[in-house]
C-alpha cells in the first residue's frame, strides 16, 4: 500500500489565497475600464456613428457586435454565453488550484479573466459585445478584447521564453 502511495501523481499545491485575490483585483481592474469605456461610448456615439470619421485611419466608433471575435458566430449568443461560462470558470479553478508563481503568468492570466468576464457583462445585459477602438482595416475591438489578446500572447511569449532556457 505504501508503494501505490508513493508512485501516485504528487498533489496540487495548497492554494494560495493571496495570489488568488491579487489575480481578481487585476481581473476587476480589467472589468472597470472595460465597462466604463463601453458606456462612455454608448453615452457619446450613437451606434454606427464615428469619431473623427468612419474614414479616419483610427476612429472611436460605436460598434454592436452580436458574434464573436471579427464578428464570426453572428447572432449565437447562447453558445457563446455558454463558452465564455466556461472559460472564466475554467480560468478561475486553475488560478486557484495551481496560482502561477511567475508573476507575469499570474497578470496575464488576470487580464484574460477581465476581458472574459467584461465581455460576457455586455452579452447577458445588452445581447451584444460594445466595440469602439475602430482601425481602418481591422475590425472593431474594445478593453476587454485587448486584455485577452494581451494576456494569450504574453503566455506565449513567456512559453516560448522558458523553452528556449530549458
Amino acid at each position: 500500500m505504501r508503494d501505490m502511495q508513493q508512485t501516485a501523481s504528487p498533489t496540487p499545491p495548497a492554494p494560495d489565497v493571496r495570489r488568488m485575490a491579487l489575480s481578481l483585483g487585476i481581473a476587476a481592474v480589467v472589468v472597470l475600464l472595460d465597462q466604463l469605456t463601453k458606456a462612455l461610448i454608448r453615452g457619446w456615439l450613437a451606434e454606427g456613428e464615428a469619431w473623427p470619421s468612419t474614414d479616419a485611419w483610427l476612429a472611436i466608433s460605436h460598434v454592436e457586435n452580436a458574434g464573436a471575435a471579427f464578428g464570426i458566430l453572428q447572432g449565437a449568443t447562447e453558445f457563446l454565453l455558454a463558452a465564455a461560462v466556461v472559460g472564466v470558470l475554467g480560468l478561475l479553478v486553475y488560478l486557484w488550484r495551481f496560482p502561477p508563481q511567475q508573476p507575469l503568468y499570474l497578470l496575464a492570466l488576470s487580464m484574460i479573466l477581465g476581458g472574459a468576464i467584461g465581455n460576457f457583462i455586455d452579452r447577458v445585459v445588452k445581447g451584444t459585445v460594445t466595440d469602439f477602438i475602430d482601425p481602418a482595416y481591422y475590425p472593431a475591438f474594445n478593453i476587454a478584447d485587448s486584455a485577452i489578446v494581451v494576456g494569450i500572447g504574453a503566455i506565449l511569449l513567456l512559453t516560448y521564453i522558458e523553452d528556449r532556457r530549458a
